[in-house]
């Protein structure tokens, strides 16, 4: 994976992706937390909407995040 494709770091201890290291995984991050309030504050009298919005969006959070994270998801015991 090119530098440039890396817009997480992996986490030392455990699975998934760290905090962002570019400013792509920032605005992703900030994308998210936009839809999944947005989604809190305005369909709470739509419930499927209320469901399947944050689900959605964290689907693709976690696409994403494992797409981009350097040396992909493993778990990871801080030996390296």
């Amino acid at each position: 994976m090119d530098d440039e494709d890396v817009w997480f770091e992996p986490k030392r201890f455990g699975y998934g992706s760290g905090l962002p290291v570019r400013w792509q995984g920032w605005a992703l991050l900030a994308g998210y937390l936009t839809i999944v309030t947005a989604a809190a504050l305005l369909l709470p009298r739509y419930w499927p909407l209320y469901v399947v919005v944050p689900v959605a969006a964290t689907g693709v959070l976690l696409v994403l995040c494992a797409r981009h994270t350097r040396g992909g998801w493993r778990w990871r015991n801080g030996g390296e």
